[in-house]
């Protein structure tokens, strides 16, 4: 069966009737198919009593972590906690991590705050944060293993830089953790939903992302992926709650006793509406095929970047082809003052990193990406 035409999707992103929306790097307008799951369950809320659903609520929660678990390769759904968001998931790790008193943890220059602040944090506990500095806006390998010390304990990186659009190579770094016995812990939040990613080829103890953006679903929803094999390693009750233990519906039987699986990491009420968003958005990915979205939007990238160097833009970060992502950085001035110009015009895009920030999905189009170009000059060089 031939798979269904990549335009024929752009009926479920209602956005595309006001505008080009290339700013999936920020946060993604939602399909019409989470919207409509997020319908349904309210409407379930509001006439019926919760014990009447909870039962296709937690099917969902279920389904949602097997797909989650398809989308990274983990070995299985044990592996995965559902979380609020990015930062949620990288401060438990950080936090249950038994980081020592001399330990360091190196970061990259640049890098989104989620995956900075985290590690910074444990400061108190005598812990360093070492800054990699970057290289053509993002990882140099030989620079980071010049970083790396005997008390490295962690290195934490995200897939893509988020100010520059450069890809990390992810695989070269989880080969160098994996060979050296150091944690490697990834904010996916940049990559997954537009490209593929493998966590036990990539030999990722540790992955976050929330799911707003590349993933397509609401703010406030998102996951943390564990090792199995470094459940033991953790310091337990980081954070607990009573979603936390097994037999977490025994809410008399004060048994602290941890669950041996990431669901460890479950505190309580979660965001049901945001999960249901999330649940609803995966499938939609994963029947247009994660290798094939990833595709679609490395040619709409070099579109645009052979666009924007033809028109001779200074781009922030190196475009050969294994550091391209789904994100591009023109670096121009007042880029705030562009990015609303071009918005009034019908062309949603971002200020970062010192310029404009311009991320296609699968269903946008070669002619909305040269969109970009087009209304550049005019503005920059009337």
């Amino acid at each position: 069966m031939q798979p269904v035409a990549m335009t024929s999707y752009r009926a479920e992103f209602p956005i595309t009737e006001c505008c080009a929306f290339l700013s999936h790097a920020a946060i993604s307008p939602l399909s019409r198919r989470a919207a409509e799951a997020v319908r349904k369950h309210l409407e379930q809320v509001t006439h019926e009593p919760f014990e009447h659903y909870f039962g296709n609520v937690i099917a969902i929660f279920q389904d949602t972590r097997e797909r989650l678990t398809a989308l990274i390769n983990a070995a299985g759904p044990e592996e995965i906690a559902l979380m609020p968001n990015t930062a949620a998931g990288l401060n438990t790790v950080a936090a249950s991590l038994p980081l020592q008193t001399g330990d360091n943890v190196l970061i990259l220059d640049g890098d989104y705050p989620a995956n900075v602040y985290p590690w910074m944090n444990l400061a108190y506990r005598g812990v360093l944060t070492k800054v990699v500095p970057q290289h053509d806006g993002g990882l140099d390998l030989k620079v980071l293993e010049q970083r790396i010390d005997g008390r490295t304990r962690v290195i934490a990186l995200s897939t893509v830089m988020f100010a520059t659009g450069f890809r990390n190579d992810i695989e070269a770094v989880g080969r160098l953790c994996h060979e050296r016995g150091i944690s490697f812990v990834v904010d996916g939040i940049q990559s997954l939903g537009a490209f593929p990613l493998d966590v036990q080829s990539s030999h990722i103890d540790f992955l976050a992302a929330g799911s707003q953006k590349w993933l397509l679903s609401a703010p406030g929803s998102g996951f943390l992926y564990c090792r199995r094999e470094r459940l033991d390693d953790l310091v337990p009750g980081a954070y607990v709650g009573a979603a936390s233990v097994v037999d977490s519906m025994n809410y008399l039987d004060y048994n602290l006793t941890y669950p041996r699986s990431a669901e460890r990491f479950h505190l309580g009420t979660p965001n049901i509406l945001g999960i249901v968003a999330l649940h609803a958005t995966l499938e939609l990915l994963q029947e247009v095929g994660i290798p094939r979205i990833g595709e679609h939007i490395l040619e709409l990238i070099e579109v645009l970047i052979n666009d924007l160097q033809g028109r001779g833009y200074e781009l922030a970060a190196s475009t050969r082809p294994e550091h391209r992502s789904g994100i591009v950085v023109a670096r121009i001035p007042d880029a705030e003052t562009v990015c609303r110009r071009l918005s009034e015009q019908g062309v949603v895009v971002t200020a970062r990193g010192g310029g404009v920030r311009i991320a296609p999905h699968f269903y946008n189009t070669r002619e909305e990406v040269l969109r970009v170009g087009e209304l550049l000059d005019p503005i920059l060089r009337p």
